[in-house]
Order: C-alpha cells, then structure tokens, then sequence
C-alpha cells in the first residue's frame, strides 16, 4: 500500500510552490503535481515569438515580488533568482509629452507631479515610508494569524485605502497625478468607484519606493524555478506534465492544496456545483508579446528609462475603459495599457539589439474578438513608429490565455473579480478562506486572499492553516 503523505499540492504557480515549501520547511512530506511540462503558472518565460527572444507569459514586473514577506524570508537567490531595477519603475505619459513617473524616492516622484501636487503627493505617503516589511506583513496576511505588528499604521492604510481611487485622488489638483494613481489602481482591473482601490495604489506605490518593481533576471520564470529547487532541497517531490483530474489519482495524504480556480477545486475534489457558487470571475486581458527591432520609440524621454509604463492619458479615459470591461460588458475604444520592457535591464533575453515587449488592456471576460488594433493605436499615439520596429508578435485573447493557464477563466488573470465583498473575502466570507467543505483540502490560489500577484501570499497564508489542521488532528 502506497505510503502516507503528509501533503499533496495541485498545480506549481508561485502560489502552490510557496505553500509546498512553507510545509516542507516545517518538516513535513509534500510532493507537488503540476499538469504543464514546467513549473510557473503565472511566473513563466517562454519563447513566444522568434528564436533567442524570452518572453513572460504572464506578470514580469515584480513589485510584491521583490516585497513579499513571504519570499524575502527564503534563500531564493541562492537559487538563482536576482532582482534587476530598472532607472524608473513606472512612467505613465501624457500626450504633450511629459510624463508622471513613478520614482525610487517618494521626492523624485513629488517633483515629476509639479508644485500644485508635489506636496500632496508627499503627505499621503509620509506615513508609510519606510515602513513597508511591517506593513506588507500585516496587509497580507488573515486576522486570525496573530496580532497586527503596527496597528497604527494599518489602521491609516484602512482609513485611506478602503475608499475608492477616485475618492484618494481627490487631494490632487491636476489630473497627471489622478491619472498616475487611476493607472496604479487599474492592476485589479475594477473602475475607480470602487472600495479599496485606494488602497491598491497606495501599496504599489509605497512598493516602487521602499522595494522598487524590478524585474527577475532571465524572466519570471527564475522565480518558480528558484522556488522548485529550494523545494527540492528540502526534500519535496516535484511531478510535472501530470494533469489531476479526481481527487483518488492521487497518492494519499493528510491534506491537498490546490493552487487551481475554485471552479477547479470543486470538480476535482467532488464538492458539487454549489461550493462556490457566489464566486464571480472578472473581466479578461488581451495580450500582446513583441519582438522588437529596436527599443520602444517613446515621445517621452522618462518612458525611456522605466521598466513599466502605463497608457492612460486621463483618469477620465482610464475609468472609461475599466468600466468597459468590467461593468459594460465590452471592449473600450481606447484601452488602458499596462506595457512592460524587460529587455532594458536584461539585454540578454533578446538577441544583440534587439528587444523583447509586452503589453496587454482590458476586455469582458471570454470575450473572442481582437484588440490589437487597438491596443497598437494607443502604443503609436506615445510611441510613434512602434510598428514599424515589430519583428513578431504572440497575440493572447482571453482563450488563448485560459489555455494556457487553466487558473485564468475566460481570461481573468486575477482568478476572481474585484468586486463587492470579492474586494476583501477571497474566495468567500469565511474565518479560514483557505478551507473548504472537505477537511482535507485547501485552496491556496490567488483566488484567495490577498489575491493576485507573484508574491506568494496565498500559498504562505494557505499552508499555515493547513499546519494548524494537522498539528490539530495530530493532537
């Protein structure tokens, strides 16, 4: 008879890597089952368009990578992960040619907004320099993980940020520095009026200046690969190219955790079509990856020098193009763009000159039609000439995305919307999101709290109720 596992996890993301190794830290036997040929889920890098050009799939840009308690507290870099940090972490331009900027200082950044903002920008911010290993750790973790480590500021993060966007900005004269925030809240692709969005802007922002948004060298998929190897390390069994799809093709075990969609969960582990029947997915991306003959044509020198680079030219165009997506059920005219260029840090994942680009806008989810007409107006609107610099280019709508990644259902990247109690309750309102009806299983995507990202919150947060379960059921 097959021997008794302590832990069986579904699905090698950085989520699902971050709980194996969390578990495997506290001793126990895991063995991981992943259905691609590779570990990543999100965090991958492939050859998407030409040979010798490493793109990443999915998220490039790492801010609450780069921050993530639960990373920092593991010797990944003896695995062969190192952070590149571009000059700029984000440049947001404009169609006169300037830009705001999102800079390692939270000065540098006042300076770009100009004198009406600058001291505005500086006040909201002031509470929470230099304070981020406290706070990461207490934003991203559940209530009943202990007490906050600095309540004050957490509460000021909750005073602030559980408002909307639009509500935050409201302290800025000029729209340069509404847009920028606008364009920073738009990671969760949920319109401006919505409840905690302040909050997403103002950890992405403190994010830029406390860890910066760098980049993995060699592409994303050195995180999971890092994450992999420390697993192995620890003594942890890594299976890939094995798809599960019932529970009982498993080898058995004490708990299973799933970095999968809940919809995913409960099919495989037999819960029934009601266990989460109140939760939504949201809207899709459409994606493009490039090849490029050259570096990005920007008409704003700052975008130049930025590892990212959002285009949205107003707050006003970037909420219309969020609701859009998410409420209208459409696609926007002229999408918001969050664009990133990786090859400005890390020439070799292109050939000599060459560079490789990415960049993706909004659309309803499993929406079929085709954005990159639209999406190249907008890149030329800033960057005159970019098409005349493609060499290729890998084309991802919503479909193609879920193919890729079965978490993304019908191309929600963030594996559920950010909306109504969604905001807070991943994947439901529940003392223990990371349970379900069986004792035995767990769910440790970003379809759970804190949500998406490569940081790895998930699976930390997943993997320390799972323990509590079975140093419990061990008593």
């Amino acid at each position: 008879m097959p021997s008794m596992r302590d832990v069986v996890v579904v699905g090698a993301g950085p989520n699902g890597l971050t709980a194996a190794v969390e578990l495997a830290r506290r001793g126990m036997s895991v063995e991981l089952f992943e259905a691609k040929e590779t570990v990543g889920g999100g965090a991958r890098t492939e050859e998407l368009t030409l040979p010798g050009f490493l793109h990443d799939p999915c998220a490039a840009a790492h801010p609450m990578g780069a921050g993530s308690p639960a990373f920092r507290a593991m010797p990944l870099e003896r695995y062969g992960l190192k952070w590149l940090h571009p000059e700029l972490p984000l440049a947001h331009p404009f169609d006169d040619g300037s830009a705001a900027v999102l800079a390692r200082s939270v000065g540098e950044t006042a300076a770009y907004l100009g004198p009406r903002d600058a001291a505005a920008y500086r006040r909201l911010m002031a509470p929470f320099a230099g304070k981020w290993d406290t706070l990461a750790a207490d934003f991203l973790k559940v209530p009943w993980d202990g007490l906050p480590r600095d309540p004050v500021t957490l509460a000021r993060l909750g005073l602030t940020g559980a408002r909307p966007v639009s509500w935050v900005t409201r302290r800025f004269e000029d729209d340069k520095a509404r847009a920028l925030f606008a364009g920073l809240a738009a990671h969760v692709v949920a319109p401006g009026s919505t409840p905690m969005t302040g909050a997403i802007a103002l950890v992405f922002a403190l994010a830029a200046h406390e860890v910066g948004w760098p980049l993995a060298r060699g592409g994303s998929q050195s995180i999971s690969d890092a994450l992999a190897a420390y697993l192995r390390d620890l003594g942890g069994v890594v299976h890939t190219g094995v798809e599960v799809k019932r529970l009982d093709e498993l080898p058995p075990a004490r708990a299973y955790v799933f970095n999968t969609s809940p919809t995913a969960l409960a099919r495989i582990a037999g819960l029934g079509g009601r266990a989460y029947e109140g939760f939504r997915y949201g809207a899709a991306a459409f994606k493009i990856d490039y090849a490029l003959d050259g570096p990005v044509p920007w008409t704003s020198a700052t975008a130049r020098r930025a590892g990212s680079v959002h285009i949205g030219p107003s707050s006003r165009e970037i909420g219309a193009a969020l609701r859009a997506a998410s409420v209208d059920g459409r696609a926007p005219d002229a999408p918001f763009l969050v664009t990133t260029q990786p090859t400005l840090v890390d020439p070799g994942r292109a050939p000599e000159g060459k560079h490789v680009f990415w960049a993706y806008g909004h659309v309803p989810n499993g929406w079929d039609g085709d954005l990159t007409e639209a999406i190249e107006r907008q890149l030329e609107r800033f960057a005159p000439g970019f098409r005349d610099l493609v060499l290729a280019r890998a084309v991802a709508g919503p479909a193609e995305l879920a193919r890729r990644n079965a978490n993304y259902v019908g191309g929600d990247f963030s594996c559920g919307a950010f909306s109504g109690l969604q905001t807070v309750f991943r994947p439901r309102p529940a003392f223990n999101p990371y349970g379900t009806a069986h004792p035995a299983v767990f769910l440790c995507s970003s379809a759970a709290w804190p949500g998406p990202g490569v940081h790895g919150m998930s699976g930390h947060n997943a993997a320390k109720a799972v323990w509590r379960r079975l140093r419990a059921a061990a008593r």
